[in-house]
């Protein structure tokens, strides 16, 4: 798809208000007079260190919360019509045909979105249903299930709210399902506002976190140009329960509203589920968080066990409404919370003793739950014969140096620049934006507090001295705080490991460093070294600091902002679109394609043909036909790719000159040398290779198919060719021989 620039236009914006609390960070006073450096009682002017703060003392009126939250709803909507104008602005999306915009849903994404328009086309809601079901056009010679398969369920509940509501006459359907996904922005910087608010009882953080949201679009969300990939649907909703999760850690909650909060906690994160197929990766990395705070003390065992069991009810919720999809039964995080459980019912005194000795006895713990989780995960698969998600471990082993290099599969997403390392210009982006600076003072100066804190209740006796122990403690830290740092340091981790993982990452730190501005936490610390520790410089500071830097993000970033909103192009991709209609107009209702994943998500959502392969990887055997029909682009005799496209019913073959004369990957990563690696052939041009690769003995198929010799005119007839496509029919006279000499 190219992009051309066209002409101009335009936009406005509005800001927010504040709200303060006692201080979570005091140095000295009544609240504790224990003196830091001496262990003895002393007065207020004792340098003394305490995180005491007990919200709830501070009862917030119903009118600032529903300011508050309308602040939050006006950024959000201003969010959401950013990223509307860009994507309009960009592919000058309502002056395009229908084909056009259907084109402009790259790869997965048309996938996806085909599935919408199939509800939408069925004659009735009950028959939509019934051919995702029984689904025969995906892959061919196979009848699969789509709802167990993929996570389309927003899809097919927007096709059905689309065929009840009564607005056909004046909205079309992919407006409406562009609308509700841009909506689901809105969601996100409310979530994030609220994050924010909740850590540090100011609206100024959340006024911030969504304007640092907003600016930081780059790095923060793609919703723009890939609208339906299922990120996009799910972020939000895991944003919605890291907030509810804030919201339920806050200490001295009444029981009446911790109830309710956990019950936000299941829906956010029942909805994050159903609507991502690496839903249960992401649970993992939260459940790591869990347990390393359970094992720190800073949550209760009620705490634990409740956020587990969410976490619990939700992958089983939608296990059954995928259809008892063994991917979730066989997924790491149910055996690492049921291990978690299990070992913590009977590992009984686990939080008792000295310091030495829990350290120790967490240890074993540790290595206990991790044990039985490998055990319970393996047996499993095993159980399940699962092999759906393999492809994802053999990645990660052969990311970290573990696994072999020639693997098709783990090499697909190893060339991939999203499953790369996080880019070095990313902090740059972050730095300019001053999103980065007060994120990694706050990340540093908690970390170590979270480690001190840490260090004192792994020394605290669990017996009944622990409560007033806790009490005189120099140290603490709230649990929610606790939390948020955790998320972000685990997220961090994740999105430096594998950029694509940034989107999970980049906008709680636009909430965290917020907090930190914000915030009584980090302030009361550097007041204090500068013996400035006073209500009135507080107050100051607080609200000082963030106005500032609202008002130089909207005097550096307002222009650039309306600029790139106002900046004018178009759609343009006319090759595409003459395959599109050709395909449509002159070939058969049912006739079958083959060629790249890519293309052929293309070809389902624009002409509704069957196809041999499709980009949704979470199926080993659509993985090995996918390697099986990419023999297109090996060196292959015209027989071999003649069988194998044969084999799979193919009627047409789709080769694209862009991936046969690929130059965007460097030599090893091109598609055509993944192939001949895991063909056990040498690479073209020049450049080493391993010492057991040999020569093929056939020529690259893609570009010998092009001199119409035999055997290739015997097998294959051109029907189609433009500057960028070249489309083969496939002769079946074999299919006559075969009948003629049958038995």
């Amino acid at each position: 798809m190219k992009v051309r620039r066209r002409r101009n236009s335009n936009l406005d914006d509005d800001s927010g208000a504040t709200r303060d609390r006692p201080p979570l960070l005091n140095f000295g006073g009544k609240d504790n007079p224990r003196d830091y450096k001496s262990g003895q009682r002393g007065t207020e002017e004792s340098a003394k260190l305490s995180w005491n703060h007990i919200p709830g003392q501070n009862r917030w009126p119903t009118a600032v919360i529903a300011a508050g939250l309308l602040l939050a709803g006006v950024i959000g909507l201003f969010h959401a019509w950013c990223v509307y104008s860009i994507h309009e602005n960009l592919l000058w999306f309502s002056q395009l045909k229908e084909v056009e915009r259907e084109i402009s849903f790259r790869t997965e994404c048309g996938l996806y979105y085909s599935y919408y328009k199939q509800i939408l086309k069925a004659p009735s809601i009950q028959q939509g249903f019934y051919e995702l079901i029984h689904d025969n056009t995906t892959e061919s010679k196979r009848t699969i299930n789509i709802l167990q398969r993929m996570n389309i369920y927003q899809e097919v509940f927007l096709g059905v709210l689309y065929r009840i509501l009564p607005i056909q006459t004046y909205l079309e359907p992919i407006y409406f399902y562009i609308y509700t996904v841009f909506a689901l922005q809105t969601v996100y910087v409310i979530a994030l506002f609220i994050t924010s608010w909740l850590l540090s009882d100011s609206w100024l953080a959340g006024a911030l976190s969504g304007v640092w949201y907003i600016l930081n679009r780059v790095d923060t969300t793609r919703v723009e140009f890939t609208i339906s990939l299922r990120e996009n649907w799910s972020i939000p909703f895991f944003a919605l329960q890291v907030a509810a999760i804030t919201c339920y850690l806050r200490p001295q909650l009444k029981p009446i509203h911790q109830r309710v909060v956990l019950w936000l906690v299941f829906v956010s994160t029942f909805c994050f589920c159903l609507t991502w197929q690496f839903n249960q990766f992401v649970l993992l990395v939260q459940a790591l968080i869990i347990f390393t705070m359970d094992c720190l003390d800073f949550l209760t065992a009620e705490q634990v066990v409740s956020l587990y069991l969410m976490q619990v009810l939700s992958l089983l919720l939608v296990w059954l409404l995928q259809f008892c999809n063994s991917m979730i039964l066989g997924s790491l995080v149910l055996s690492f919370i049921v291990s978690a459980l299990f070992i913590k019912h009977f590992q009984t005194g686990l939080k008792t003793g000295g310091f030495v000795m829990r350290v120790g006895k967490l240890a074993l713990h540790t290595l206990l739950v991790l044990t039985l989780t490998f055990s319970i995960n393996y047996s499993a698969k095993k159980i399940l014969q699962l092999k759906s998600d393999e492809h994802i471990f053999k990645f990660i082993k052969a990311k970290f140096g573990f696994g072999a290099t020639r693997d098709f599969d783990a090499s697909l997403y190893l060339c991939e620049e999203a499953f790369g390392l996080l880019p070095l210009d990313t902090f740059e982006r972050l730095a300019g934006t001053v999103l980065l600076y007060p994120y990694l003072c706050t990340l540093s100066v908690l970390f170590i507090l979270l480690l001190l804190v840490a260090l004192s209740n792994l020394s605290t006796n669990g017996s009944g001295q622990a409560s007033r122990e806790k009490e005189d403690r120099t140290f603490r830290m709230r649990s929610d705080v606790a939390y948020n740092l955790l998320h972000t340091v685990f997220f961090g981790l994740l999105a430096f490991s594998t950029m694509r993982m940034k989107y999970l990452w980049t906008g709680h730190m636009c909430a965290f460093a917020a907090f930190g501005v914000c915030g009584k936490e980090v302030w009361s610390l550097y007041l204090r070294v500068l013996h400035l520790n006073t209500k009135t410089m507080m107050r100051l500071i607080r609200y000082s600091v963030p106005i500032v830097i609202l008002a130089f993000l909207y005097y550096k970033f307002w222009p650039r902002l309306m600029e790139e909103i106002s900046e004018l192009r178009e759609f343009y991709d006319p090759d595409t679109v003459e395959l599109m209609e050709w395909i449509r107009l002159k070939t058969p209702k049912r006739a079958v394609f083959a060629g790249s994943m890519q293309l052929l998500a293309g070809i389902k959502l624009c002409t509704g043909k069957v196809l041999t392969n499709h980009p949704h990887y979470e199926d080993q055997a659509l993985r090995e036909r996918t390697r099986q029909v990419y023999q297109i682009y090996a060196r292959r005799s015209a027989e071999e790719v003649y069988k194998v496209l044969y084999s799979v019913g193919a009627d047409y073959i789709v080769l694209e000159d862009s991936i046969c004369y690929e130059r965007r990957h460097s030599r090893g990563c091109r598609l055509r040398d993944l192939l001949d690696l895991a063909n056990g052939h040498i690479m073209d041009g020049p450049g080493e290779n391993e010492p057991d690769l040999i020569p093929a003995t056939h020529p690259r198929f893609c570009e010998a198919i092009k001199t119409d010799m035999p055997p290739y005119s015997t097998l294959f007839t051109r029907v189609f060719k433009n500057k960028t496509f070249n489309v083969y029919k496939l002769k079946k006279h074999k299919k006559k021989n075969k009948t003629e000499n049958g038995p």
